[in-house]
């Protein structure tokens, strides 16, 4: 077994924010190679999202704000290079699968180091930017999730209460019927 990320949706956004988004549960890679060579203001206000902050989803071939560390079996992390080969053929232009699949098996090479290090369920968001010299920056941060006997089972994997949600009642006073005036 080894480690490598899946995507997840916390909420939403992903659907709105990026051209396509990847599908919650796709084994995912960090996807720079999309965006070598395009200058920043070559790219469309969604692109523009997705490389500051996108991993790519190598069934869909969509972004995701967010993945999860999880385990893969050898012959899942097989399909999943040869998923990546076929998606670089097709969106691409590599001429044959067999041209396509060493650059796949080095994206998901780099996918499983960066999974390595960290325990089941930790989620990790990607940051990107460019350099002056025109060379890309990857930032990763990371959050682990809370203990598992706290989880809630749901697709959340422990991150579900990530955030906690107040509600906050308003009071409204209206003055002028206070001071008793029309």
């Amino acid at each position: 077994m080894t480690r490598l990320p899946r995507t997840i949706r916390l909420d939403a956004s992903d659907a709105v924010v990026f051209a396509q988004a990847a599908e919650p549960g796709e084994w995912a890679v960090p996807g720079t190679f999309l965006f070598w060579g395009r200058a920043p203001d070559s790219l469309t206000r969604k692109e523009a999202i997705a490389f500051r902050s996108g991993f790519l989803g190598a069934t869909s071939f969509g972004h995701s704000t967010l993945v999860t560390v999880q385990e893969a079996s050898a012959q899942e992390r097989a399909a999943m290079v040869e998923m990546l080969a076929q998606q670089l053929v097709t969106h691409l232009g590599a001429p044959t699968l067999e041209a396509a699949r060493p650059a796949a098996e080095e994206e998901v090479a780099l996918s499983e180091s960066l999974c390595a290090a960290h325990p089941l369920n930790t989620l990790i968001a990607l940051h990107r930017r460019h350099k002056e010299d025109g060379a890309i920056v990857e930032q990763f941060r990371t959050l682990k999730p809370r203990d598992e006997s706290a989880f809630s089972g749901s697709h959340l994997q422990g991150h579900d209460r990530a955030f906690h949600f107040v509600e906050e009642v308003e009071d409204h006073v209206d003055l002028f019927a206070l001071r008793g005036d029309d």
